[in-house]
């Protein structure tokens, strides 16, 4: 809300202002977070007015800079084990109450903050449906809802089965008033081979991929002695799932210290303790190997690196693009192919290299691909129409909502009061 005082000074009234509010279910890792973030800090830097609350259940939250009128709500975090089962993070309670807990804190703030747009992140229901009941109490309001999509989920012959098990189509075609991907069709299609409505169709636009820029902030942590000189920044997102790859580039440069730049390592906050203390062991045993755990502003490092090796997660992708860096992509191919999806289509066009990981972890592929980054093109040499146009065109896209907010939220004010 915003307060506007008459010229006595003493408040007047609330002038209603918007206000969005993004979903996120953040089991683990940094990707929904971060892809949230940004597009919360895109709508705050195009509305002046606006207010933008995110939920989430990422146990780092806390970590990352929120601009201005960006603020966040943390549910009790999850986690995902590898029978597909989940188990609070940090509560010792039971699982079916901890996802309680987060439902009806979800619907109470969803209530009370009372969106004008309220954008859900990647799983149309949430985590087990615990966002099916304020999406119906939003929708009953003439809150607008949509749900936002990476380029790429995971290859149809699993999504289908998935969303199917989920009952997901309902709420596509009764809930939701668009689906909005942050790619473009030339690149992926995260819906291709899936049965879907045409009325569902009808409501999908491709954004474009999201842009990032570095950081004006601070840095959260002194800059590593090694980027005071060209420096390849390796980095595996959260961390959690890459080890294979932090294994390989040592591995490269045990073997061959006098590859072109010196490596600054990244490990990610997920990455277990015991093995960034042996990265780190063998970080120090390399005179052009400088290893950290983690730092909140990465656009930052990357901005400055000369090049990138990345695991290939959406956000990461991202900024390669946008930072125009050459890079080479190690992705997984487990528990989902998304990131293969998308390394793949990027080494066809010529955007990225991608370097598959076999298990091998054959060290001369490593260094062949080390050596041959200087020479890559740059994404820039790629024209692709659209690209990096996923900013301008979410803000395009919600500011219809975010305009004549003082009638719609009396409307929504009205059900609230009389309908709940």
């Amino acid at each position: 809300m915003m307060l506007r005082e008459i010229s006595d000074g003493a408040p007047a009234h609330w002038e209603p202002s918007p206000r969005v509010l993004i979903y996120s279910h953040d089991t683990f890792g940094l990707g929904h977070l971060r892809r949230c973030q940004t597009i919360a800090h895109s709508l705050v830097d195009g509305n002046k007015r606006l207010s933008v609350l995110i939920l989430s259940g990422s146990p780092i939250i806390g970590s990352f800079d929120f601009r201005a009128r960006v603020d966040f709500v943390r549910v009790p975090g999850v986690i995902k084990l590898r029978n597909g089962e989940y188990t609070p993070l940090n509560l010792h309670i039971d699982v079916n109450d901890t996802l309680s807990i987060r439902s009806s804190i979800i619907q109470h703030t969803a209530d009370i903050f009372d969106p004008d747009i309220f954008i859900v992140d990647k799983e149309p229901l949430g985590l087990r449906g615990e966002v099916e009941d304020a999406l119906k109490l939003l929708k009953r309001r003439g809150t607008r809802l949509v749900l936002g999509l990476r380029d790429v989920l995971d290859k149809p012959a699993m999504l289908a089965p998935e969303w199917a098990r989920k009952n997901v189509l309902p709420s596509l075609t009764e809930l939701y008033d668009q689906l909005w991907i942050y790619g473009l069709p030339q690149i992926c299609q995260p819906l291709a081979g899936i049965d879907m409505p045409e009325a569902v169709l009808r409501k999908t636009v491709y954004t474009g991929y999201l842009r990032r820029r570095p950081s004006s902030s601070a840095l959260s942590a002194p800059l590593p002695e090694i980027t005071r000189q060209p420096y390849l920044l390796v980095t595996p997102g959260g961390g959690g799932d890459g080890e294979g790859l932090i294994h390989w580039v040592l591995r490269a440069y045990e073997e061959e210290p006098l590859l072109p730049y010196p490596v600054l390592l990244v490990l990610g906050p997920f990455m277990q303790p015991e093995r960034q203390a042996e990265f780190k062991a063998r970080a120090r045993g390399l005179k052009r190997v400088e290893a950290i755990t983690f730092n909140a502003h990465m656009e930052n490092l990357e901005a400055d690196a000369v090049g990138i090796v990345a695991m290939g997660g959406y956000n990461t992708f991202c900024e390669i693009l946008s930072l125009d860096k050459r890079a080479i992509i190690v992705p997984r191919t487990t528990p989902r192919v998304e990131q293969y999806i998308r390394a793949s289509r990027a080494h066809q066009l010529g955007l990225a290299r991608m370097l598959e990981d076999d298990g091998r972890y054959d060290v001369q592929a490593m260094i062949a691909a080390l050596r041959a980054l200087p020479s890559q093109r740059r994404p820039s040499e790629v024209i692709v129409p659209g690209l990096l146009e996923g900013l301008e065109n979410v803000n395009r896209l919600a500011a219809p909502f975010l305009t004549d907010v003082t009638r719609q939220r009396s409307a929504r004010t009205h059900q609230r009061h009389y309908h709940g």
